[in-house]
């Protein structure tokens, strides 16, 4: 998966971390309830930060290219499967 996506995203100044805050995925919202991991790697010039975050029962995975400023959906799971 490699789904263009909009991301709004919260940026602490106390604490110094960005919290992406919802998802629109098809036409559809989802308020994230859950941030799990984030990282950042690099892309030949391009550094990415990935995010791993929980909306309601589904689990995305989010990169952000800092290169061009656009997000992808690289995951999708539903959170109740094992």
């Amino acid at each position: 998966m490699n789904e263009t996506i909009s991301v709004s995203l919260v940026y602490d100044g106390k604490t110094k971390k960005s919290i992406p805050r919802s998802i629109v995925w098809k036409n559809r919202i989802y308020r994230v309830t859950k941030l799990g991991l984030h990282h950042t790697y690099k892309d030949g010039d391009k550094l990415l930060h990935v995010f791993s975050v929980v909306a309601g029962s589904l689990f995305f995975r989010l990169v952000f290219d800092t290169s061009n400023l656009h997000w992808k959906l690289t995951e999708i799971q539903d959170e109740l499967v094992s």
